[in-house]
């Protein structure tokens, strides 16, 4: 595979702005000076920029809340979490997935019949397709993000179909649960010249420079240039990865319009990479395979390139009142071959399939918007109208093999000769277009102030219309075509019962695209073939409180959420089903003594089928959903050692169902990842050396339980996993 000449453009634009940027700090700027405005690392172009680090620097005091911007965590009646570029680079985390592992509200998985990241959030399922990226959605590589392009990530928990707008959420099912954004990073007020090299089990092997300068007047503009390449194993036999990443960042700031873009490429190969293991019904849930074991064929590969942008302008009319418009596009391309296993026998047989796919994705995302500010009485009001417009295109094709007639062992796996493919759908060299997605949607929301803003509620509504167009992929003749609108509210509320300490309560609804009725079920007809329903509505209740003692912050929370599902019963389709996720979360973070830092949290859930065809499986446990998870994590600043800190993190997960009957169940698992970070200086530059070992013990576990619909395919977690790094800042 080579890899395309474009991905160097943002290096050429980067150079040419730094050129730019060192002429103009030269030149005597005498005439149309700016204000003085204080920048620091600002997400995107907004006025109230990054929430502050909170005590300890691992989370943020606020986060993104979709449409009305960013909010300070007391203020909102939702729950999020801001975790900050400190906690990702002392973590050493690769992906958006490794930094999502303090969260005790999520869990990842893994998409169906690939290695897409995918999410648990509060037990419904958020595909990587749905993360926003600094606000707008379906931007975001759909199978892998690395962190070099991000700041934070940002976690909302609970149903956001007013929050998020029109996007791929509202059309795959994502969402329900909570929606991830990834801020991009942004240069800040220092100068940067960062170098990181390292290296981890497997051979991997790691480069990364980031580079980051303020210029202009008052230092207004501001470009920040990442650029990684990691390549090599990753701890399990045989497995290779390989992934570049180039992004760049850049803002300017005036006292009245504030304007920022940027620009990604990210290419992701993978090579042999061990697939999911789908149990039988007929059998128990065998133990996992020593953590090493790779049971994919050498074979396999799975290679994916993304380029994506987004620009975003903000203007002050006057004190009180502020516009926005932002616009963002994503062009992907993927190609895979992929091998997954289904066990036939308590050794550890599994009969072998194989699946090739070739996939292109044209997203176009934007939103304007409006925010203001005023008063009647004693009463304050914060007003916001925002209209989100998405349209997506997908190209598709496909060949299979589902009866190979060839089987391998899960315990002690060989290498197997690829069998031909015998059924195709389009042509694999040469996709065609499979869907069309257009949405369109307007949101308007009032926050009013009472008793010196003690007291806060929101009120809002967003009318919401959703266009498919499916296509044969072989013949590209259109297969069905779905349009229906919905309005969403929100309810929320929050009262400061002392400074420190905020009760919230809130009323908010998801949305799911309508599921067409089909023309046969079980061999038989279904009476009501082709006709289309309206989006399906869940609804989310929720009730919290959230502390605020300056060194130690935390909250807790209680929810239910009612999903609604279709199915064919008397040969009729209809919304005849119902999932209920009620839970239970705790979460805690800060630093409670100088030189020690806490992040964690409990999450306790009922996740249950309330409603099912024939009754079969009412009351049962919901696919991939346990009871119980939680994390703790901690970070200590040796005494007397300057320089040198320890940490440590615990993962549990409760035992999860791998059917919906609850036949086949999975082992609860524990993990323990241990680091340290030492600074030192050397020739007057700042050395820092990073050392890490996830999963200590060497483990061997069934990570996750599906991650599509009610799929109960099994993903093994990682092996002992060692990293090392060391940067360098000139």
């Amino acid at each position: 595979m080579h890899s395309p000449a474009f991905p160097l453009r943002p290096v050429a634009v980067a150079l040419s702005f730094w050129t730019l940027g060192s002429a103009a700090s030269a030149q005597n700027q005498a005439a149309a000076t700016l204000e003085t405005v204080t920048v620091e690392a600002s997400a995107d172009a907004s006025a109230e920029g990054l929430s502050k680090p909170f005590a300890g620097g691992q989370v943020a005091r606020g986060a993104r809340a979709g449409v009305l911007g960013t909010q300070d965590m007391m203020d909102v009646p939702f729950s999020a979490t801001s975790y900050t570029s400190s906690l990702i680079q002392d973590q050493q985390a690769k992906s958006v997935g490794d930094v999502l592992l303090n969260d005790a509200g999520v869990r990842q998985a893994r998409g169906f019949g690939n290695f897409q990241q995918t999410y648990f959030v509060r037990g419904f399922t958020l595909y990587s397709d749905d993360v926003a990226y600094n606000g707008l959605y379906g931007l975001v590589p759909r199978q892998y993000m690395a962190t070099e392009f991000v700041e934070r990530v940002e976690v909302f928990r609970g149903a956001n179909a007013f929050l998020s707008g029109a996007g791929a959420g509202s059309v795959s099912g994502g969402g329900l649960g909570g929606l991830i954004n990834v801020v991009p990073k942004r240069a800040s007020h220092e100068p940067l010249n960062r170098v990181t090299v390292g290296g981890a089990s497997g051979g991997q092997s790691y480069a990364g420079a980031d580079l980051s300068r303020r210029f202009g007047p008052d230092n207004a503009t501001g470009v920040r240039l990442n650029l990684a390449r990691r390549s090599g194993g990753t701890g399990v036999d045989d497995e290779k990865a390989r992934t570049t990443v180039a992004s760049l960042g850049l803002d300017w700031r005036s006292s009245r319009a504030r304007l920022s873009a940027d620009l990604g490429w990210q290419e992701h190969n993978m090579s042999g990479t061990r697939p999911a293991v789908t149990p039988s019904a007929a059998l128990p849930i065998p133990q996992a395979p020593d953590a090493a074991t790779n049971y994919g064929q050498p074979w396999t590969y799975s290679n994916s390139r993304d380029l994506f942008g987004t620009v975003r302008g903000e203007f002050d009319f006057n004190a009180q009142w502020t516009g926005w418009a932002a616009a963002g596009m994503r062009r992907g391309k993927e190609d895979n071959r992929l091998s997954g296993l289904t066990l036939s026998s308590a050794a550890g047989d599994a009969t072998v399939n194989r699946f090739d796919n070739t996939r292109e994705n044209h997203i176009q995302t934007g939103e304007l918007g409006l925010r203001g500010q005023f008063a009647t009485g004693a009463i304050t009001h914060a007003v916001v109208a925002s209209l989100n417009l998405f349209d997506s295109s997908e190209r598709n094709a496909w060949g299979y093999n589902y009866g190979t007639g060839l089987s391998n062992n899960i315990y002690q796996p060989v290498a197997l000769t690829p069998p031909p493919l015998t059924g195709f759908g389009g042509i694999l060299g040469s996709p065609r277009e499979t869907e069309r997605i257009k949405n369109t949607s307007l949101a308007v929301a009032d926050t009013l102030g009472f008793m010196d803003d003690r007291v806060r509620l929101t009120l809002g509504l967003r009318h919401q219309t959703i266009e498919v167009e499916g296509f044969d992929a072989t013949t590209g003749a259109s297969s069905g075509q779905y349009e229906k609108s919905r309005v969403t509210p929100v309810a929320g509320a929050v009262f400061k019962l002392r400074p420190d300490l905020s009760l919230y309560a809130n009323y908010i609804e998801g949305l799911v695209k309508g599921g067409t009725a089909p023309a046969t079920n079980g061999g038989q007809p279904v009476l009501n073939a082709g006709q289309v329903f309206a989006p399906y509505v869940s609804r989310q209740k929720e009730v919290g409180l959230k502390y605020d003692g300056g060194r130690i912050g935390g909250s807790v929370a209680f929810f239910t959420t009612d999903m609604p599902s279709a199915y064919v019963e008397n040969n009729v389709y209809g919304v005849f089903g119902e999932q209920r996720n009620r839970g239970l979360e705790f979460n805690l973070f800060g630093e409670p003594v100088k030189g020690l830092r806490v992040l964690g949290g409990l999450t306790l859930l009922d996740a249950t089928y309330r409603s099912t065809a024939n009754q079969a499986n009412d009351g049962r446990r919901v696919v991939g959903v346990p009871r119980s998870q939680a994390n703790l994590g901690a970070e200590w600043d040796v005494p007397g050692v300057h320089g040198l800190s320890l940490n440590a993190r615990a993962i549990y997960t409760g035992a999860q169902q791998a059917n919906a009957a609850n036949t086949l169940r999975v082992p609860a698992w524990t993990r323990l990842d241990l680091g340290a970070r030492y600074l030192m200086e050397v020739s007057g530059k700042l050395v820092t050396l990073n050392a890490r070992i996830d999963n200590v013990a060497d483990r061997s576990y069934w990570a996750s339980v599906g991650g599509y619909a009610a799929n109960g395919y099994l993903v093994q977690g990682a092996p002992r996993t060692f990293t090392l790094s060391a940067s360098v800042d000139f």
